[in-house]
């Protein structure tokens, strides 16, 4: 292994365990870091990776989060079960729907997102103390299972549609949602290395020593939540939609 490149991807995991604690999106760093890194590999090799490194620091910052946020242990597990079996579907299922027609409609619903959360200065501001009644477990069911199979499926935003939709149909602030978030990458980034793992799509060590640059970037990205609160997630959140509406519009339109 080449120390420049290790050094360069252990700047760039704990970079995207920083972001991805407070909002999601580490993939968006850490993803274009190894395909730099190691061009001659296949995508299911460096995805598989990411997902390695990705999983620690996605766990570790639920475990911070969950020590400083109060979680409904019912809600936790509705939207764990459903995420990780949700999944696993989804990426056995990566072959029957083409990205091309997934990238326009992965597209609008993330411009829906970021006008709908600018125009409303309030969302995402208040926090509704949950009574876990069998409606909300059912849309936090059927929210994680639709957007579990899309990670499964596709990935890009996965964290900032949890996050939306937690803040939309669970009335809950960006805090919140964003811890609730983290219980749903986890399962899906579980889901994806029981694929990945034993197909043998993962670099183990470069997958380890990136985990744990990730892990301690999690847990600055988590205590810069906590310190400064739902505005100021809010506005991670639309400055990581917009990068993703840059990206897809630039896949979409320009790339060849």
């Amino acid at each position: 292994m080449d120390m420049e490149i290790i050094l360069s991807l252990i700047f760039f995991a704990f970079c995207a365990g920083t972001i991805d604690a407070a909002v999601g999106g580490g993939g968006l760093i850490q993803i274009p870091a190894l395909m730099g890194a190691y061009p001659q590999l296949a995508p299911a090799t460096l995805f598989g990776t990411n997902k390695l490194a990705a999983v620690v620091g996605t766990a570790t910052s639920a475990w911070s989060f969950s020590r400083k946020v109060r979680f409904e242990w019912k809600l936790l597990i509705v939207v764990g079960i459903c995420a990780m079996v949700s999944a696993f579907l989804g990426a056995a299922s990566v072959a029957m729907i083409p990205k091309s027609v997934l990238q326009p409609f992965v597209l609008i619903m993330l411009i829906v997102m970021a006008v709908y959360t600018l125009m409303k200065k309030q969302f995402g501001q208040i926090h509704t103390p949950q009574n876990i009644t069998p409606k909300i477990l059912l849309l936090a069911g059927a929210g994680s299972l639709a957007i579990g199979f899309y990670d499964g499926l596709f990935g890009p935003g996965t964290g900032s549609f949890f996050i939306f939709y937690f803040i939309r149909y669970l009335r809950v602030d960006f805090l919140h949602a964003a811890a609730l978030a983290k219980i749903g990458n986890v399962m899906t980034n579980l889901a994806a290395l029981s694929f990945f793992i034993p197909s043998g799509h993962v670099l183990l060590t470069v997958g380890c020593i990136m985990a744990v640059a990730n892990m301690l970037g999690s847990v600055v990205g988590v205590k810069l939540a906590l310190k400064y609160g739902s505005g100021f997630i809010r506005i991670l959140f639309l400055i990581l939609v917009s990068v993703l509406i840059v990206r897809l519009s630039y896949q979409m339109f320009f790339s060849a």
